[in-house]
Parts: C-alpha cells; sequence; structure tokens
C-alpha cells in the first residue's frame, strides 16, 4: 500500500467568541512516497494543527486527506485510531510520555496495544533505539529526565516499529547541538532506509537543510514550495 500523501481544499476553523477563526484554508499538498518534507512558518500559522490533521487526531470540516488509498475524512474515529496505530509513528511536541513509568516503558507502550506479552525482539529494538538516541539503557522514571532527554524518548518510541509513515512536530526543540544532529541523523537516517514518507514541522534550519522539500504555512495557507531545493548534509 502506498504511503503518499494528498490533502486538497481543507478547511479547519473553530468557533470563538469573536466569531469564526479559520486556522487551515489549504488548497493543496502533495508529498510523493518515500519523501521527507518540512513544513515552516510563524508561530500561530497553524503548522501544529496541520499536522494533526494529516494524523487523522482531528478532522477538518471540508476537504480530503488522503494517504495512498485511504482518505482519513471518510474514516470513522475508530477506523482513524486504527489506521495511525498500525501506520503513523507521531512525535508531539509536548511528548506525551506517561509518568510513573521508565523511558523504556514509555517506548514499549505501543507495542502493548496489541499483546499482552512482548517479545524479546522487540525489547531489544527499543533498547537500541534509546541508545541510539543518547538514552541507554532507558530504566529511569521519564518524570525524572530533563526535556531534551524525553524529546530523544519520543522519537525512539515512534519509530518502534518502523512506521510507514512519520509525523513529527519540533523534534529537536528541546535538543542542544550535538544531541539534535544525533537525533536527526536517526530519524531521517532510518526513514530514508526504510522509504518512510516523513513530515516534520520544524524551524531548525539545520534540520531543514536535510529534506527533500520545504512548505512555508502563513495564516493556514501554504505560501511558498521549494521542491528539491533544499540541500541535504
Amino acid at each position: 500500500m502506498t504511503n503518499g500523501l494528498k490533502a486538497t481544499n481543507l478547511i479547519l476553523a473553530y468557533r470563538m467568541s469573536a466569531g469564526i477563526h479559520t486556522v487551515l484554508n489549504l488548497e493543496e499538498l502533495i508529498v510523493p512516497a518515500g519523501s521527507v518534507v518540512g513544513i515552516t512558518g510563524p508561530s500561530g500559522s497553524g503548522k501544529t494543527s496541520l499536522l494533526h490533521v494529516l494524523g487523522g487526531l482531528e478532522r477538518p470540516q471540508y476537504g480530503s486527506v488522503c494517504w495512498g488509498g485511504d482518505d482519513l475524512c471518510r474514516l470513522t474515529e475508530t477506523e482513524r485510531d486504527r489506521w495511525r496505530r498500525e501506520r503513523v509513528g507521531m512525535i508531539f511536541q509536548d511528548f506525551h510520555l506517561l509518568p510513573g513509568m521508565t523511558a523504556l516503558q514509555n517506548v514499549l507502550v505501543p507495542a502493548t496495544f496489541d499483546r499482552f506479552v512482548l517479545s524479546g525482539q522487540v525489547k531489544d529494538r527499543a533498547r537500541a533505539l534509546l541508545t541510539h538516541v543518547g538514552v541507554p539503557g532507558g530504566l529511569q522514571r521519564v518524570e525524572t529526565l530533563s526535556r531534551g532527554e524525553m524529546q530523544r524518548v519520543a522519537v525512539a518510541r515512534a519509530l518502534l516499529f518502523a512506521p510507514s509513515i512519520v509525523l513529527a512536530d519540533e523534534p529537536t526543540a528541546s535538543l542542544d547541538g550535538a544531541s539534535s544532529e544525533r537525533v536527526t541523523m536517526l530519524l531521517l537516517d532510518s526513514c530514508r532506509e526504510a522509504r518512510t514518507t516523513v513530515v516534520v514541522v520544524s524551524h531548525d534550519s539545520a534540520v531543514l537543510r536535510r529534506l527533500d522539500a520545504v512548505h512555508t504555512l502563513v495564516g493556514g495557507r501554504l505560501t511558498t514550495t521549494a521542491q528539491d531545493t533544499v540541500s541535504r548534509c
């Protein structure tokens, strides 16, 4: 099943006390299967909302979000949850890690949805990913970690099952230069090797330079598109 994206005529709006606030008004966004694409733009331009729509976490009032043959806007909430669990690795800006659990347990959370006993192979992959992102062992409880370490745990969790689609919201925002480079290399190199389709929201120029294309979102609209002009490091 192809994992390319075609989102068209998206309208996402909320009713506010002052009237209707339109968050997204997007004519078209195409992401070829296996490509790594960035979304950038000023704060409040709708980048996180767009990522949530592309991942089926929010349903727009109008338009379509087609990943291959699946139009998320036509699926029920249960069907979108199943689709996301089977195909998507998501990296949230606020991490969504579970306190009281270790880093390793948090990385393994996606594996607990469909099985009661976790295989040694899955546990070994989780430990290897944590080592790659600089949180070896993963036995420390996540609430005792720094924000940078939490972000690295969130990246490892998203990659646990080598998903066909990765949606990442500012994956390096809490990292220093060396950690950012390490996490960026793991995320992008592993996804390119697996032909994973990646959409990254980022302000980090070091990340954006490594992408196949960068789109700029302003006021909920794509105002510029740079295809094949972003040099890889």
